[in-house]
């Protein structure tokens, strides 16, 4: 099931300072990040293995998510706000800012055949 967890942040008259090690909760073997998204939607897949933690670095957005027995829908708008997603959660993001840098950790390598399109009925 998906969560969202707090990143620890340092804030100073410096500026602010997130640390992502030892908080995520698996291997980080992948790093993508999208940006400059219009009013698409992105996603609208699962997984057979993959683990997921997206941050919204700048801007905000929404991620639908189903594991197949509960439906919500996550605001990612903080840099310190951090959303894990297991392999059974079918998410879809949207309602990007105009100014999103959506940063998705992954626990595996791309690999086309561990994806799941089709939607739990």
């Amino acid at each position: 099931m998906a969560k969202l967890i707090d990143l620890k942040t340092f804030t100073g008259s410096r500026g602010n300072l997130t640390v992502i090690e030892k908080s995520i909760p698996f291997d980080i073997k992948r790093i993508f990040y999208i940006y400059g998204v219009d009013q698409s939607r992105r996603g609208g897949h699962r997984h057979h293995k993959t683990i997921q933690a997206a941050i919204a670095l700048q801007g905000s957005c929404t991620i639908h998510n189903n594991n197949g027995k509960r439906k919500e829908e996550f605001i990612l708008d903080k840099p310190e706000k951090c959303l894990i997603l297991e392999p059974a959660d079918w998410h879809e993001m949207y309602d990007f800012s105009s100014n999103a840098i959506l940063m998705v950790l992954a626990s595996e390598y791309y690999d086309e055949k561990d994806y799941i399109f089709p939607q739990y009925l």
